[in-house]
């Protein structure tokens, strides 16, 4: 009966899944980038070094720095609220992800992720802006945003920011079972490896239950333990990922210029994504290369920016500037980093679309590495992936949130707290689920969540541009009103707050 049900959930899903991820919405993603890269003059590339002097290099010298203890109770840091952005974002979709891309719809797909990359620095960089500027703080002083939040009350469209809200909901808890699932198989199958274990479906279940413990330890500290933890981990996590990939590419230099010529040819074949192996058509490179980008990047779906919303900047646009390294990084370093790694190790003409890509991206690892490579990849995915799940949780708390508003603070606290104990109690759950079907129910929410984000995207990409424009304008000189926040209260409250602000680095 169980696998009756399962099937037929599948079959749903497939139809579902053919839709959320058909033309239209490629289309649809594609168009918004283009139509947020025009209006805002292609702040990507003219504004790229600003993301960096603004972003990154302050925050890495701030590390260490304490803030005033009000502030740490209401907020956290630029660089904690990008760490979660980022730990939400860089997860197994980044190496597993992209082998999956490659299996399926060949090397030609990796080029459809810097595409949607490309584009998807400004819309990742709008949803931070707009994160920003309608967000709402609680009587504690605590601030929330999220894409629900502007298309409620930016878009003016409450039905569809609840429909945001329950589709962020049943996504957040696939991607925590997708991210469970492919730490219970890394992590027992390396113990397997080194160690005489009994049943295989025990020691999954004994692991994700050891997983939902540390989750509920941290996500139970809310966004100010998630920052913190996030903080530590990502650094850490990338430093090796990309440490280990550079040298396994060095190892095969010489097949680098080939691997480019793989990405290229392949990504405008029309015959065949895969050089005649693969069998798939023009069309399929695409969608897999941009389902895949998305999938990882998630710029879109309107997720990261809940973490960027709750930073403790006041200005809109400097934290939108996360946005645009964030998908950098998250695509243009660590995709990259993955896809080179397995076309210069492996031949592609020996791949196959039937082969798993769990296993494979493990072999990536072992044939460069030997049992030190797999050990690693022991290490790194399992971290990769439970950054996801912590990130998530918190997606998911603050869409419950949204969605029971009308409640009173009791009552929304309970809500909060129900949807914290499920999303724990299913990460156990989902460690021993080996059917695939959990991560295309992911993919799907992944999609559903994206539609609503992107139709309001457009509709106030008018706005996102005047506030940019604000901005720079004000940062050239300008003695204008500055662009903050929707609310007046809220504007003049940051306003001040910016004035101070300057008043004591003078």
């Amino acid at each position: 009966m169980w696998q009756s049900i399962l099937s037929g959930i599948e079959k749903v899903n497939d139809v579902l899944n053919g839709i959320v991820w058909g033309w239209p919405v490629i289309i649809l993603i594609l168009g918004t980038g283009l139509l947020l890269t025009l209006r805002t003059r292609f702040l990507q590339v003219s504004h790229f070094r600003d993301s960096l002097n603004s972003t990154i290099i302050p925050a890495l010298r701030s590390i260490g720095k304490k803030k005033d203890k009000r502030d740490r109770m209401k907020s956290v840091s630029q660089f904690e609220a990008f760490s979660t952005a980022i730990s939400g974002t860089v997860g197994t979709g980044n190496i597993i992800g992209v082998v999956s891309a490659i299996l399926t719809g060949g090397p030609g797909a990796v080029f459809w992720m810097w595409i949607s990359a490309f584009f998807g620095m400004v819309t990742n960089y709008s949803e931070n802006v707009l994160g920003l500027y309608f967000r709402r703080k609680d009587r504690h002083g605590n601030l929330s945003g999220g894409a629900f939040y502007y298309i409620a009350n930016g878009m003016k469209q409450k039905w569809l920011g609840y429909c945001a809200a329950v589709f962020c909901v049943f996504a957040a808890i696939g991607m925590s079972g997708v991210q469970t699932n492919k730490i219970s198989g890394t992590v027992s199958e390396a113990l397997a490896n080194v160690m005489t274990i009994g049943n295989q479906e025990t020691a999954r279940l004994i692991i994700g239950i050891c997983v939902a413990v540390i989750t509920a330890l941290i996500v139970l500290g809310g966004i100010q333990r998630i920052g913190k933890v996030a903080s530590m981990l990502v650094p850490f996590m990338s430093l090796l990922f990309i440490v280990m990939s550079l040298t396994a590419i060095i190892m095969h230099i010489g097949n680098i210029p080939h691997a480019f010529a793989l990405i290229f040819t392949k990504a405008f074949n029309f015959r065949a994504a895969g050089g005649g192996i693969l069998g798939y058509t023009f069309a399929t490179v695409i969608k897999k290369g941009m389902a895949r980008g998305v999938f990882s990047n998630e710029a879109g779906l309107g997720s990261s920016v809940i973490a960027h919303s709750a930073s403790e900047t006041r200005e809109p646009v400097k934290q939108g500037l996360w946005g645009v390294f964030e998908v950098f990084f998250d695509t243009f370093i660590i995709c990259t980093l993955t896809s080179l790694m397995f076309l210069t190790t492996f031949d592609t003409s020996e791949l196959s679309a039937e082969m798993e890509d769990t296993a494979m991206s493990m072999s990536m690892f072992s044939t460069n590495f030997g049992g030190f490579g797999t050990a690693v990849f022991s290490v790194i995915l399992p971290l990769f992936a439970f950054t996801t799940i912590i990130a998530w949780s918190y997606y998911g708390e603050k869409a419950v949130e949204f969605c029971f508003g009308w409640l009173n603070e009791k009552q929304r606290r309970a809500a909060v707290t129900g949807f914290k104990v499920i999303y724990i109690v299913l990460i156990a759950v989902s460690a021993t689920i080996h059917s695939e079907l959990i991560w295309a129910i992911d993919d799907t929410f992944n999609g559903l969540m994206a539609v609503p984000n992107l139709i309001c995207l457009i509709a106030l990409s008018g706005l996102v541009a005047k506030i940019t424009r604000n901005y720079f304008d004000r940062r050239k000189g300008a003695d204008i009103e500055p662009m903050l926040s929707a609310y007046p209260e809220m504007n003049e409250e940051f306003r001040q707050d910016l004035l101070t602000e300057n008043e004591n680095m003078q």
